[in-house]
């Protein structure tokens, strides 16, 4: 929804400040939690399941009025979409530049046409709403974006926490303000995502931030003190979170408006389903002992997907950016001859031209 709302200058800045007030609500959770834990535990009669009991009904209750919240919205909250022509876009990755001058998409043939459409009616309902051009950058980008949420389904902040309280034994009101120092760094973090996109890039914002965070995740089992062990889980949670508005823009960027809502929808349910995989593998881990493999598993699949983000996409261009594909060290990028990106046919096969439009109007149309 805000990707509908917002355009390729503001949408970094409005992604950046969603994540940063979730964060700090988190933030503000964490700290309530661990004192009311502390305080229930206090009171006669009150045992370790009553308190965790007591705190799972007010997340419940939480839930609800949340809930009841997103019902109140309205349709005015919906951008239409707009009709987009036939073209090729250069993809550019930075937020200034002009957009391109689209060339005319070559005529396809009966046959390909045909093949295309058999093709698309054996893919699932949501897929085959989307654009082929769409899909052929998505596949590669739902790849990496599941390895990285299956690491981060092994190590949530949750067996983060069981794991320090396993080799540290803290008090469950020091773990609380670990937890909440670590969500407010998160928070502190993002408030800069949408500065560091619009200088460095989109893609090198996701990948800079994200590898010294995978480090820490990699690293996480070394530290024999509990204060070390803090210290890069406040390292992994200031910087985890910088990546997920850039990814967010990106994400925007590379598809049709109209595409939005599915691929969004599609990418959120392939990352909850490779999460929800990763706790079994660190449960198993942990039953055998062997608890500290699931960060170092973690980390070294986060650094994979980083890496892997960094080669297939850095030198893609993004329509409404100043051109800049995000290489560190490349000297504002003149006088290199770089690939780009094209995305082709960026309108769907039915859409027919009107004949009585104009040329400014056709290419208006055609860059929005």
């Amino acid at each position: 929804m805000l990707s509908q709302l917002t355009t390729s200058t503001t949408r970094a800045d409005v992604l950046a400040w969603y994540v940063t007030t979730s964060s700090l609500g988190s933030s503000l959770g964490s700290e309530a939690s661990g004192r009311i834990m502390a305080s229930l535990l206090k009171r006669d009669g009150w045992t370790a399941v009553d308190a965790y009991h007591f705190m799972f009904w007010i997340y419940s209750a939480m839930g609800l009025v949340n809930a009841a919240l997103v019902l109140l919205l309205t349709d005015d909250c919906e951008l239409e979409p707009t009709r987009s022509e036939a073209a090729y876009a250069h993809i550019a990755q930075d937020e200034t530049e002009e957009p391109q001058q689209s060339l005319p998409a070559p005529p396809s043939s009966p046959s390909s046409d045909s093949l295309a459409a058999k093709l698309t009616s054996y893919l699932p309902s949501g897929l085959s709403t989307i654009s082929a051009p769409t899909r052929s950058i998505m596949y590669t980008l739902w790849t990496l974006l599941c390895l990285d949420s299956l690491a981060d389904g092994m190590v949530p902040y949750t067996l983060t926490n069981f794991y320090l309280s396993q080799k540290f034994s803290p008090s469950a009101t020091t773990l609380g303000d670990v937890t909440s120092i670590a969500y407010f760094l998160s928070a502190l973090g993002a408030v800069f995502a949408g500065p560091l996109s619009r200088r460095l890039g989109l893609i090198n914002t996701m990948v800079f931030t994200h590898v010294p965070s995978s480090a820490a995740v990699l690293l996480f089992p070394l530290p024999s003190y509990f204060w070390i062990a803090a210290a890069l889980f406040f390292v992994r949670a200031g910087l985890n979170n910088m990546d997920q508005a850039p990814r967010t823009a990106f994400i925007a960027a590379v598809v049709r408006p109209e595409e939005r809502t599915a691929v969004m929808g599609i990418t959120s349910m392939l990352r909850i389903l490779a999460a929800m995989s990763g706790p079994l593998v660190t449960g198993w881990l942990a039953e055998s002992e062997r608890f500290w493999i699931a960060f170092v598993v973690a980390g070294a699949c986060r650094l994979a997907y980083d890496f892997g983000l960094y080669a297939l996409f850095v030198n893609m261009k993004i329509e409404g950016q100043d051109g800049k594909r995000g290489g560190a060290g490349r000297g504002g990028g003149g006088g290199q001859d770089e690939e780009a990106i094209e995305i082709g046919s960026l309108a769907s096969s039915g859409d027919e031209e009107d004949d009585g439009e104009d040329d400014e109007g056709e290419e208006g149309s055609a860059h929005k």
